[in-house]
């Protein structure tokens, strides 16, 4: 695991390796363990690395044998040994133990087809030096970011923004813009989805892809997609013993480590199943981590708790009081971009505590996305009004709504009566911005984004997928968007702040893969989701931490906007230098607020979401954060 950085003077100048160094240090904290650097005529890559597998060997960058291609490589390959020994039964020869290695010889072997072999998580980057082309590749479900951006004859990439900045500032060019775009984006979802990034020109390269910049030409190309057809061949006793043999293979894989590993363990289904499952497999006590809350209301200590005492597991805990306001500052200058998900927090404290005992740590995220677990899957379905035609109903009820004020009671109701079911379903993303989303903005700057309707990145993969059923259809959404723009970048942010690597066991490809051909039925049922991984759990954990209602890796943040956030949050959102931006209307953002405070409607996302965007504007575009 690590950090990876560079840049390529497309004109064939000589790259300047102090600037690479800036860059590689501006990530730091994703690999303190060592900083490996080369430049070559007009390239430079560079990394920082966490090391993990082969600890005393595994160096970056790392050249192949005949001096031709040079990789920096971020992530872990789970299948590597395998690999190795194949290339070795046909003759090549190895310096190392490290992953890293392999790939660069399954590069050399396949070229971009090597991708195609690979069981893990990464981003890489190499250099061609007899093609003179740079060849950049991201796993399957992205839960490594890799970041890019043509300025004119240079070309970067990196593992987070704040280096291309960096890089940007070193060579004297201007950092791009901010996209207007990408701020509705970002106010519907909280989150700006791949591949747009807040800076204009700046590109996240999107989950299984890989790009290829060869003589000035950027070509970049998708090589990997789930097929969601469901099996009926199989029953559900079989499809249940398909997955469990699938993850248990998976944790076994994530359980390889020269280094201390642990996992995070809320109490709920996910991450009580792959604890279970590191139980089966482990041969002494798994080091266990969890967090909670003063308020009760969201502190799930007692099942986590439960669970450990239950397993076994060697387990520690922290409570977390409404201090956090403290590191939010530091929260929002790491994702580089506005990110409002307010589950940062806990998820950086749970690092936090873990790096302390271990250096790798084991989660659960995926199993709402493959199996139907979020209740909005639910909240959004059809309701008896749906027997109507779409359009009468759009007659009957949505031309009502738009004659009432945004907010007014009733007004929320008759838009979502006026709405297909895949409408209802971005309303409850965004909290209803979808609907109202220019009246939100300013005229001025409604203009300047023109086309960006929060909407379409969701409309376009829903209606991509007419053939299934709406329950599913959400659910591939949210994997295609929702799981690597907020859930991934939210994981890798948080873990690698404290240079802590997270492995995700569900989210392996193969797992994916099978989860994927299952029917829903065998999912969801009666509103409840989850249900056969739901049963694998029950074999591993009690069943009452099972069946207890889902409860979210979430804060208080309603109640800390009330309390203790208050003065800080009315600055921001409310003050002066908020407003002369011109982003948002005034009236509506005052509206937002009373409602808030005299308790008539929770806004706490989006008062949040404005909290956030203007902490990051004063960090990045008021005070140039990472321009040094």
């Amino acid at each position: 695991m690590c950090g990876i950085a560079g840049y390529l003077n497309l004109n064939g100048a000589p790259a300047d390796k102090t600037v690479l160094d800036a860059m590689c240090d501006a990530i730091v904290h994703r690999g303190p363990d060592s900083q490996g650097l080369m430049v070559d005529g007009p390239v430079a890559l560079g990394m920082r690395r966490l090391a993990i597998i082969d600890v005393s060997g595994g160096a970056q960058p790392m050249t192949s044998d005949d001096g031709s291609k040079t990789i920096v490589f971020n992530g872990e390959c789970y299948n590597f040994q395998i690999e190795r020994k194949r290339l070795q039964d046909l003759g090549v020869h190895f310096k190392t133990n490290c992953d890293t290695e392999v790939v660069l010889k399954l590069f050399c072997e396949k070229d971009d087809c090597c991708v195609e072999d690979l069981r893990g998580m990464f981003a890489f980057a190499i250099w061609d030096r007899d093609n003179r082309s740079l060849f950049l590749a991201r796993d399957r479900i992205g839960k490594k970011p890799l970041h890019y951006y043509r300025c004119g004859d240079v070309f970067f990439f990196a593992s987070e923004i704040k280096s291309i900045l960096v890089g940007l500032h070193r060579l004297g060019m201007r950092r791009p813009k901010v996209r207007d775009g990408a701020i509705v984006q970002y106010m519907g979802y909280g989150y700006v989805p791949d591949p747009m990034t807040i800076f204009d020109g700046i590109e996240k390269l999107p989950p299984a892809s890989f790009l290829t910049l060869s003589k000035g030409q950027i070509q970049t190309r998708r090589y990997w997609q789930v097929d969601y057809t469901p099996d009926e061949t199989l029953s559900e006793a079989d499809h249940q013993e398909r997955l469990e043999s699938i993850l248990e293979e998976s944790v076994r894989l994530r359980m390889i480590s020269d280094v201390p590993l642990g996992a995070y363990l809320s109490g709920g289904t996910d991450s009580s199943t792959i604890v279970g499952l590191m139980c089966r497999v482990a041969n002494a006590p798994v080091k266990t981590f969890s967090i909670g809350f003063e308020d009760q209301g969201f502190d799930e200590l007692p099942y986590a708790r439960q669970v450990a005492k239950h397993l076994g597991t060697d387990h520690h805990e922290e409570v977390v009081k409404p201090n956090a306001a403290e590191i939010i500052e530091d929260l929002v200058r790491q994702f580089d971009e506005p990110f409002a998900d307010s589950s940062a927090i806990p998820t950086y404290y749970v690092s936090k505590m873990a790096r302390k005992h271990v250096t790798v740590a084991l989660s659960g995220d995926g199993g709402d996305e493959l199996f139907c677990g979020y209740a909005r899957y639910v909240k959004t379905s059809s309701g008896s009004f749906d027997i109507l035609p779409l359009g009468l109903r759009k007659l009957l009820f949505g031309l009502p709504s738009k004659l009432l004020p945004i907010g007014a009671f009733g007004q929320a109701s008759l838009h979502s009566l006026a709405s297909s079911e895949d409408e209802r379903y971005i309303q409850h993303l965004t909290c209803g911005v979808s609907a109202w989303h220019r009246r939100l903005f300013t005229s001025s700057f409604a203009d300047s984004a023109n086309g960006s309707d929060p909407s379409l990145c969701f409309q376009e993969i829903l209606s991509r997928h007419q053939n299934l059923s709406p329950a599913r259809r959400k659910m591939i959404a949210d994997a295609e968007i929702y799981l690597p723009a907020d859930i991934m970048t939210k994981v890798d942010r948080m873990s690698m702040l404290v240079s802590l690597e997270a492995r995700a066991p569900m989210l392996d490809h193969v797992f994916v893969e099978a989860a994927a051909r299952v029917p829903l039925r065998y999912s969801f049922a009666k509103d409840e989701g989850k249900l056969i991984l739901k049963k694998i759990a029950r074999s591993l954990v009690p069943p009452s931490v099972i069946d207890r209602k889902k409860q979210g890796f979430a804060i208080p943040i309603a109640r800390w906007f009330s309390n203790e956030w208050n003065d800080r949050a009315e600055d921001l959102i409310l003050g002066q230098r908020a407003r002369e931006r011109g982003i948002f209307e005034p009236a509506m953002i005052d509206r937002l607020w009373r409602e808030h405070h005299s308790e008539r409607r929770d806004q706490s996302h989006l008062l949040w979401c404005l909290m956030i965007l203007e902490m990051w504007h004063r960090l990045y575009v008021d005070e140039s954060a990472f321009a040094q």
